[in-house]
């Protein structure tokens, strides 16, 4: 094959065929959102670069080495978004939105880039769906925001998640913690890896987060952050657990999570599946109160989580959850001559003004084709249109799953059998749902 019909190395095409998983996911994380207040915001697919410098910090590996960054024609340094908050942050300030009722509460379903070696769950071109909760200072907002990421992945089915949850403090508490960490390390620093030699003159934070086994040893028996948080901090962290013990999600208080991002601060979380391998976390967040503050902005303690989309995906797909089909074609029309094609655009266009999904033949195929094409496709109903049906106005409707045939006149028995089939179906459905609430 042509290498110019190939697709770039860390990116992947979502078909036809799966589209309609993307678009359930995407929709059910979206009305969650909006059920617990949240609305949607759109930002830009680059920024300057100094925005994620400053957001994400310089020490993290995806400033260090990640990035897709560029200059344009005009000599500005641009960065593709490595992730959601950043930029979510820069358009609250930008436009004034703090100004509103506070908290500002936004979702987005955005694409994000890195450069990272490809592999199951990781691509350099991926999709998180991300919430966004801006001028939130009480713990009350962490829980909500936790409740509604588990409220998201119940809700699409998932199964044998675990919620893990930690605090890293304030900037004045873990400034304590760095210092203890940085001496336990010291005494190690042969054992670490090179990446980790440097993070620990940088944020010797980041070394709990290496994936190395070694590295991972090594902060086995690393001082805890939970033991130098001050008391307003460890209050916040105290007030996020009843919360969430009053609304009966379990959770596990793991001190290793510490999030790959600078900007993190007091609560962060992750829902973990062990069903995709090493890339296991399917949502993670947290608490970033100093962001606003590093950009310009005023003082807004704020907080979000990000999904990632294709995880998602394949822990759904790894579980056999449902989704739910693709919505059928209503009805395909199959014409035969000039006359009858003119005609059949009509009565498509008509039936589309009804709310109906109608196509017709585009290739000037034989009734046999048009036939196994509509059953390729999936049409509920299909409507053969000749010099008979021309003259006469009248039609046989068929019933492409039973079979069955009724005379109608088109268009407007067209439409009222449509209709009639579709209310069928909904009080069937709509009996199997209480027999199944009886049952």
């Amino acid at each position: 094959m042509d290498l110019q019909a190939v697709a770039v190395k860390g990116t992947q095409d979502v078909l036809p065929a799966n589209a309609h998983k993307w678009q359930y996911i995407e929709k059910t994380a979206a009305d969650a959102a909006a059920r617990f207040g949240f609305r949607e915001i759109r930002t830009p697919v680059f920024e300057k670069t100094e925005l994620f410098e400053r957001s994400v910090g310089d020490t993290t590996d995806v400033v260090q080495k990640e990035m897709y960054t560029f200059n344009d024609k005009g000599g500005r340094s641009i960065t593709l978004r490595p992730e959601g908050t950043a930029g979510a942050m820069r358009s609250v300030l930008e436009h004034g939105l703090f100004n509103d009722a506070l908290p500002v509460k936004a979702f987005y379903t955005t694409s994000c880039y890195r450069y990272e070696k490809p592999q199951a769950g990781r691509l350099r071109e991926f999709h998180q769906f991300g919430v966004e909760c801006i001028g939130a200072p009480s713990p009350v907002a962490d829980a909500e925001i936790i409740l509604l990421g588990n409220a998201i992945l119940t809700e699409l089915g998932i199964k044998d998640i675990s919620l893990q949850i930690n605090s890293i403090g304030c900037p004045t508490c873990r400034a304590a913690y760095k210092n203890a960490l940085k001496s336990y390390f010291e005494d190690r620093k042969d054992e670490l890896c090179d990446t980790c030699k440097d993070r620990l003159e940088r944020n010797p934070m980041r070394i709990l987060d290496c994936k190395s086994p070694v590295c991972q040893a090594v902060c086995k028996d690393a001082p805890v952050i939970l033991d130098y948080l001050c008391d307003e901090c460890s209050a916040h962290f105290e007030t996020v657990k009843t919360l969430l013990d009053t609304a009966g999600l379990s959770y596990t208080v793991n001190p290793g999570i510490v999030r790959g991002l600078d900007y993190y601060t007091k609560t962060v979380f992750e829902f973990i599946s062990s069903q995709i391998g090493a890339q296991g976390t399917v949502c993670g967040g947290g608490r970033y109160d100093g962001l606003a503050k590093e950009l310009g902005g005023p003082d807004l303690p704020s907080l979000g989580f990000a999904m990632g989309l294709e995880r998602i995906l394949m822990v759904m797909e790894n579980q056999n959850c449902p989704f739910p089909d693709p919505e059928p074609v209503d009805l395909y029309i199959a014409p035969m001559g000039d006359a009858a094609q003119a005609q059949a655009v009509l009565l498509c266009n008509t039936l589309r003004q009804e709310g109906f999904k109608a196509i017709t033949d585009l290739n000037n195929r034989g009734l046999k084709a048009q036939m196994k094409y509509a059953g390729k496709i999936g049409a509920k109903f299909s409507l053969v249109l000749g010099d008979n049906e021309l003259n006469e106005k009248i039609a046989r409707l068929k019933n492409m799953k039973t079979g069955e045939q009724r005379e109608v006149v088109f268009p407007d028995g067209v439409i009222t059998a449509i209709y009639d089939e579709n209310i069928q179906n909904t009080f069937q459905n709509l009996n199997e749902s209480l027999e199944k609430f009886n049952g």
